[in-house]
């Protein structure tokens, strides 16, 4: 599906704009059970605007967490029993549509797991967010590597990230940025977020990545990424899942996998997405009973943090 060109422009600098990875048969649904999802939310909350996109600001301003119960993951927090997710039949049937399937085929190989670092990232216009928000789910995101937020055993493993646009993602709204591949690891510090460590990175080299709905950013574990601030007056949303060669390290163990294609085993493919939202349930469950396990590696007094 990708050209030899594409592939090698991702070899070359760690990231790839493809437009048209997912249609309307594939988009319209995730549309509808998140809408669906927001306004059982919202009824509950006693709130009733005229639109999504108004529904998730009233909700946001009135001080409802309305980003944990749409996640496709657990936190990196604290995990109860009764910790908000979302797990969904459109939602599965994006993660695992073939066409997506096809485009990380040619970048990792044929033998493809589901990361089970993804999270949805629905975006507030930035003036209506709170002063002290440092979510990168909800507001801007920081300078970072996607290697240095997952743990140390999967720093070997071959694995992308594909960054899909529910809506059109443009410089105004607050699409990705990004900086050549890096070919090292560079220190990270546990700031408002975990971002890369002061003064290692020239963001004034930075290159924004618009994209349209249905498009997709897809860049390398090493690749220095942030996003730039909505300074629209819509949402902008996307979501970010991971990919890597099955069998190898997700860099959160404690958290589930699935196999989403194998040539090799075809019959180890996870097709029904009850099963998937029975394996973070029982995740959940388990998590809720144990010591928490902390996803993050670095630690503020470390010298590049100083």
């Amino acid at each position: 599906m990708l050209t030899d060109a594409q592939i090698e422009h991702f070899e070359t600098h760690g990231y790839l704009v493809v437009e048209n990875i997912l249609d309307a048969a594939i988009l319209d649904p995730v549309r509808r059970e998140y809408h669906a999802l927001l306004g059982d939310l919202c009824a509950g909350w006693g709130i009733d605007e005229d639109s999504f996109e108004d529904n998730l600001i009233a909700a946001y301003r009135a001080g409802h967490d309305w980003f944990q119960p749409m996640d496709i993951s657990l936190p990196g927090d604290r995990i109860r029993a009764d910790t908000p997710m979302h797990f969904g039949p459109a939602v599965f049937n994006m993660v695992t549509a073939p066409r997506l399937l096809d485009m990380v085929q040619c970048l990792i190989g044929p033998e493809i797991t589901s990361n089970p670092i993804q999270h949805v990232r629905i975006k507030p216009p930035e003036r209506t967010l709170n002063a002290d928000e440092i979510r990168a789910h909800v507001g801007g995101t920081d300078w970072h590597q996607d290697r240095a937020v997952a743990l140390e055993d999967a720093d070997e493993t071959d694995m992308i990230t594909v960054w899909l646009a529910v809506t059109d993602a443009t410089v105004e709204n607050g699409c990705l940025q990004v900086i050549g591949n890096e070919n090292r690891l560079l220190p990270h510090c546990p700031q408002k977020q975990t971002a890369i460590a002061p003064g290692l990175i020239d963001t004034s080299r930075a290159t924004p990545l618009p994209v349209k709905a249905g498009g997709a950013v897809i860049f390398h574990p090493m690749t220095p990424h942030a996003s730039l601030p909505n300074l629209s007056d819509g949402i902008r949303w996307s979501f970010d899942l991971r990919f890597n060669v099955t069998g190898q390290p997700t860099g959160r163990a404690h958290f589930p996998e699935f196999v989403a294609r194998s040539k090799a085993h075809p019959e180890r493919e996870l097709r029904d997405w009850r099963q998937w939202k029975s394996l973070w349930e029982a995740a959940r469950a388990r998590l809720a009973e144990e010591p928490h396990v902390d996803i993050h590696r670095w630690s503020a007094d470390a010298p590049a943090c100083a």
